[in-house]
C-alpha cells in the first residue's frame, strides 16, 4: 500500500476536504509545490489557483480552488487555509468571465494605484478560476 498524508483544506467559510492522499499539489507563492508523504515541514503564502489532491486508488484528482492563504506542510500532514475555497465543478465559468472582463477593464482605464491593484488581484483570480475549470474539464 502507498504511503499517504492527511489533507484538510478549509476556509472561513467551511472545511472543503478532510481525508487521505498520495500527492498534493497548490500554488505556493514562488510557484507549483508537489507535495508527497514524508515532505520536509514547511510553511508559506499561497497564491489565488488550484489545490489538487491525489486520492489513494483514484485516478481523477479532487480539485479545488483557493483565492490565497497558508499551506503548512509537515511530514504527514497537509493543511490549507484558505481565504475562500470552492470546488472546482462549483465555480461559475460565466461569472469568471465576467469578472476576467470587468478587471481588465478596470486596469485599461487606469484610475488610480490602488483601484489598478484591486484590478490586479480580481484579474489573478478569476484567471485562476478559469484555470480551475478547465483543470476539472480535461479530467472528465
Amino acid at each position: 500500500m502507498a504511503k499517504t498524508l492527511q489533507v484538510d483544506i478549509v476556509s472561513a467559510e467551511q472545511a472543503i476536504f478532510s481525508g487521505e492522499a498520495e500527492l498534493v499539489v497548490a500554488p505556493g507563492e514562488a510557484g507549483e509545490l508537489g507535495i508527497m508523504p514524508d515532505h520536509a515541514a514547511l510553511l508559506t503564502r499561497i497564491r489565488p489557483g488550484t489545490v489538487r489532491v491525489k486520492r489513494p486508488g483514484e485516478d481523477r484528482e479532487e480539485v479545488i480552488y483557493v483565492s490565497g492563504g497558508m499551506l503548512e506542510v509537515q511530514p504527514h500532514v497537509v493543511t490549507v487555509l484558505a481565504d475562500t475555497s470552492v470546488r472546482a465543478e462549483n465555480l461559475d465559468e460565466e461569472k469568471a468571465l465576467e469578472a476576467k472582463r470587468a478587471a481588465e477593464e478596470a486596469i485599461a482605464n487606469r484610475s488610480g494605484q490602488m483601484e489598478i491593484a484591486e484590478a490586479q488581484a480580481a484579474l489573478a483570480e478569476s484567471v485562476a478560476q478559469l484555470a480551475a475549470i478547465r483543470k476539472l474539464r480535461q479530467q472528465r
